[in-house]
């Protein structure tokens, strides 16, 4: 057999779940909102750049107040007179409500902006561990889809099948597959309209995921993907192949979601899947997800 992989030996797998995002859109003419969806953007931007932003923002803060302490010389004791360093430092001390008691406030116009920066450090504090709370809790799925699809014939009949894995390995109970185009179809008023179209899967849910599943859609004659020339015609139309899943997370005890994207190209005719799960000597199951996205020809050698 003649494996057909993407580098031509096994190889260390970045998992990626959904990285070919359905949810990206660009717009225009939307009306201007003065910062705009802020908690959301704070939700789904990278992590990284969500710290980045956190940082970014306390110390700006800090430096505000910092220069704010410096308009009252004296206002802040065994602070270095004009000192930006020691006011920036009290400011931290105050903003995360530390209170060393080396430095403290000792005019009125000190005790305000204290006053103020106390309340203002509660508000962000409280808001910014929310949010940090809401992008740690959230429900993820990490399965892995395989990166290209394949149709070869089962009891004598083609099959387009696809492969997923359980990346944690843990229980998801309850566990749906639901693969469907989108396909652009034309009114007869020459409206341009874009149709879901579901595929039939020959089992499209399982009672437990925790290893692999292989995802099969007969392509008989009520298929999209039925003729010679169909993913040729589908793919100049325009349309999409998608597939979503949803499950119950044991260990984490919500319902969990994943999807990913197939491009035509994507499909390889007349192959299958290398086999990846085994059993070592001691009868524990085991996969090579080395080779999770390898597929051979059927049939060369």
């Amino acid at each position: 057999m003649t494996t057909t992989t993407t580098t031509g030996r096994p190889r260390a797998i970045r998992f990626q779940a959904g990285d070919r995002d359905l949810s990206r859109v660009r717009t225009r003419g939307q009306a201007f909102r003065p910062g705009g969806d802020v908690y959301f953007a704070l939700l789904t931007i990278p992590f990284w750049r969500f710290c980045a932003i956190v940082a970014g923002l306390v110390l700006v803060i800090n430096a505000v107040f910092a220069w704010v302490y410096m308009l009252n010389p004296g206002g802040i004791s065994n602070a270095r007179p004009g000192s930006f360093e020691d006011a920036f430092f009290f400011s931290v001390q105050t903003l995360a409500t530390i209170g060393y008691g080396t430095m403290a406030p000792q005019t009125r116009f000190a005790h305000v902006v204290v006053t103020i920066e106390s309340m203002l450090g509660i508000i962000a504090v409280g808001s910014l561990a929310g949010i940090s709370f809401a992008r740690l809790s959230r429900p993820k799925a990490l399965v892995l889809f395989s990166s290209k699809a394949v149709v070869r014939r089962r009891n004598g009949v083609p099959h387009l099948q696809m492969r997923l894995a359980n990346w944690r390995t843990n229980l998801i109970v309850e566990a749906s597959l639901r693969v469907f185009l989108l396909v652009a179809e034309r009114t007869q008023e020459g409206e341009l309209i874009r149709t879901p179209v579901e595929l039939k899967l020959v089992r499209g849910s399982t009672p437990v995921f925790f290893l692999t599943w292989t995802v099969m859609h007969c392509i008989d004659e009520t298929s999209p993907f039925y003729g010679e020339d169909a993913t040729l015609r589908l793919q100049a139309s325009g349309a999409q192949l998608y597939a979503m899943l949803t499950g119950y997370d044991q260990t984490v005890g919500q319902t969990v979601h994943a999807y990913h994207e197939y491009r035509f190209s994507d499909i390889v005719y007349d192959a299958r899947f290398v086999d990846i799960v085994g059993a070592s000597p001691d009868g524990v199951r085991t996969i090579d997800f080395a080779r999770f996205h390898d597929v051979e020809a059927i049939g060369s050698g």
